[in-house]
């Protein structure tokens, strides 16, 4: 089930509050408890919050704490950009979200202002967010100020720039449209989107667009002397009040703001006297300038006077007041509860949303990116700690990477070796580890040594294996670390950052054994692109797999697939697709993929297949136009290891994708090989994929 929606525009001021009010107040009619989120927000005068927040927050009395409802000003974004630190950007953003989505059974997401230094790039970050989030988007497009070419460029623009990253557009909305606009411009977007994408237009409404007086004080860092209780009225126009009482009143019109120095007594009083006949329109306020009030004797009658609007003296003159005034955006506040009614009013009228609703509720998003998986990572291995033993605990990545993770209580650790030599190590690199939190073991010393040969003698005496050969066998850490795993005393085990892959899974073949049904152990590398994550498998263990092995892969793989949240979408590669191909690599290929099919009917398979064909969806779709995996395949299987091995090397380092494995499929217990070559952020991804094996998937 969908948890979200992300409410995104192109520019400041497109009404986009107006949508958040409006489809707050429509969630709330059909769900228990919605939460509501922003990932950047404006940067504030110290000690004020957002604006957006608290009025979301209070109108709707959301029992949501205010650190709670954001992830970073904007600011602190262009810092961490300036920095390189935009993966932590996403990283905080997603954490930040999924525990409100934890707490709530929908979150409204309102993307961010585009005001201020910065909003240059933040089209893209928004969509980059969106994708991340695993939501869909309602777009909202100001019509104001743009001619017909200008809307639909800019609609369109918004719609592709989300299509191509795969975030799903549940509806577009054209806001600030001349009422005799609306229906062309409902059919303008028709006429680009397709028939599942909502399509919504919304007048100008003249009176959400103008100031309050409360707006214009704060700009104007201005001082109230009458009329605080009418804050609230709203400008509908303004203008100087210059010439002489007589011709100044034939200038009026309903709701003016009256701007005039503050000398001008005459056009004080007439105004004010204005206000209150029958024979004149109401003025909302008036704007005395150039730090001159009237004179006391002025004041005293105006004070007498009941209902006075608000009379505002500022220090700035009137032509630079006037110029400020015009350029004021109005906003909606807290308190602003007129506003706020006549703005969930409008929504109501123009955007039939209730259709939609259970579509959003059952969206499903395609695919998962590479932040969604590495926090849903962490997130299930903190569920259910796992004692991990790591063999190699002299090697200056496996200290770093076992600080790490201890630092964020992750996983139990256990580190195998000299306890002198890893202390050593440890002064040496300057490492901070709390050793206090991690167990260190020299397998010859432990209290367990002569258990644990006794059980290998036991267990492979009929190999020929005598008493002798088991203690030194014991005094090889790979060995002892996965008897640990065989007698309960650790949960999984990471190895090969100084050991070869044979060396890491022997005494796993010897002693831990296959799964029931599983006679072909594999290993898969979770592939972090750009914007997806796609499994490869098998690229570490298997040299020349057998149809029948190869089968086996591609079954381990999918349910490997399954068992970390993708959808498993399977190609089978090859240099060839479709049946056009011959000989003995492609038969082998299609012999397997026949086998998948007839033992997993419930899996979507194609095969043989190219690596283009597989991946690209217009390419897929022009080879195999029937097929529903080409072009969209997540699970590739290699012929080869030769194969795999180049290809999962090739597409790292080319495209500096994060390759996180590899993950041994088909063990009883999990044992997972480092390539010699590993960093830290390979041994820290893998420790935590073991963990998650030991949970039991």
């Amino acid at each position: 089930m969908n948890k979200g929606i992300y409410i995104a525009t192109l520019e400041s001021h497109s009404g986009k509050s107006m949508i958040s009010l409006g489809l707050m107040r429509t969630l709330l009619g059909k769900m228990v408890k919605v939460g509501y989120f922003r990932p950047i927000i404006n940067d504030a005068i110290e000690g004020e919050r957002d604006n957006h927040i608290d009025t979301v927050l209070s109108y709707f009395d959301l029992k949501i704490p205010y650190e709670d409802t954001y992830a970073f000003t904007r600011s602190e974004v262009i810092q961490k950009r300036n920095e390189g630190k935009s993966g932590e950007i996403i990283d905080t953003i997603i954490s930040k979200y999924k525990k409100l989505e934890e707490e709530f059974d929908f979150i409204l997401v309102e993307g961010s202002d585009f005001s201020g230094e910065g909003s240059v790039f933040e089209f893209d970050v928004n969509v980059l967010i969106a994708k991340n989030l695993g939501i869909p988007v309602i777009i909202v497009v100001s019509g104001q100020f743009k001619n017909w070419e200008e809307l639909l460029g800019n609609q369109q623009m918004a719609y592709r720039a989300f299509k191509d990253k795969e975030v799903q557009v549940m509806a577009m909305v054209s806001n600030k449209i001349q009422q005799d606009n609306l229906e062309p411009a409902k059919k303008n977007m028709r006429a680009f989107l397709p028939e599942d994408v909502g399509v919504f237009a919304i007048p100008l409404v003249n009176t959400l667009n103008n100031p309050t007086l409360k707006e214009i004080v704060k700009v104007l860092n201005g001082k109230v002397l009458f009329g605080h209780d009418f804050l609230d009225n709203q400008t509908g126009n303004f203008g100087v009040g210059a010439m002489q009482l007589r011709n100044y009143l034939t200038t009026l019109k309903n709701e003016s703001l009256v701007i005039t120095p503050g000398d001008r007594a005459d056009i004080i009083l007439g105004a004010l006297q204005a206000n209150i006949s029958s024979n004149y329109p109401r003025i909302s306020g008036i704007i005395l300038t150039g730090g001159l009030t009237p004179e006391e004797s002025i004041l005293k009658l105006i004070e007498g006077l009941s209902d006075i609007v608000p009379m505002i003296s500022v220090q700035e003159g009137t032509f630079g007041v006037t110029n400020k005034v015009g350029a004021i955006k109005s906003n909606i506040y807290a308190d602003s509860i007129q506003k706020i009614q006549t703005t969930i009013s409008i929504f109501e009228r123009y955007v039939s949303f209730d259709p939609l609703v259970e579509k959003l509720i059952n969206y499903k998003p395609q695919g998962i990116t590479p932040r969604m998986f590495q926090y849903s990572l962490v997130k299930r291995a903190r569920q259910s700690k796992k004692h991990i033993v790591l063999p190699e605990g002299t090697d200056e990545r496996i200290l770093t990477a076992a600080k790490r993770l201890i630092d964020m209580d992750l996983v139990e650790l256990t580190l195998l070796g000299d306890v002198d030599a890893i202390h050593k190590t440890v002064a040496k690199i300057a490492l901070d580890l709390d050793f206090s939190k991690v167990n260190i073991i020299d397998p010859i010393n432990s209290p367990n040594f002569q258990d644990y040969a006794e059980t290998f003698y036991e267990l492979r005496k009929h190999k020929g294996v005598n008493m002798d050969m088991a203690k030194d066998r014991m005094s090889d850490v790979s060995y002892y670390g996965t008897m640990m795993i065989h007698k309960g005393h650790a949960d999984g085990m990471v190895s090969g950052a100084a050991h070869t892959t044979q060396h890491t899974i022997l005494p796993a073949l010897q002693f831990i054994k296959t799964k029931p049904n599983v006679s072909v152990v594999s290993s898969v590398f979770f592939m972090c692109l750009e914007d997806r994550v796609s499994v490869f498998g098998d690229c570490a263990i298997n040299p020349n797999p057998t149809a029948e092995e190869l089968a086996e892969i591609t079954i381990s793989s999918a349910e490997s697939a399954s068992a970390f949240g993708i959808e498993p979408k399977i190609a089978m590669l090859s240099y060839s697709s479709g049946s056009s191909g011959k000989g003995a690599d492609v038969d082998r290929v299609r012999e397997a993929t026949e086998i998948v099919r007839k033992r997993r009917p419930d899996l979507k398979i194609e095969g043989p297949i190219q690596y283009d064909a597989a991946v690209d969806i217009s390419i897929g779709k022009s080879k195999l136009p029937e097929s529903e995996v080409a072009g969209q395949a997540n699970v590739l299987i290699f012929p080869d290891l030769n194969t795999g091995n180049n290809t999962y090397k090739a597409v790292q380092r080319e495209t500096g994708a994060l390759a996180i494995g590899p993950m041994l499929q088909g063990l009883n217990k999990p044992v997972n090989d480092l390539s010699r070559g590993c960093t830290v952020a390979d041994i820290y991804n893998t420790v935590i994929l073991t963990a998650i094996q030991a949970q039991g998937i």
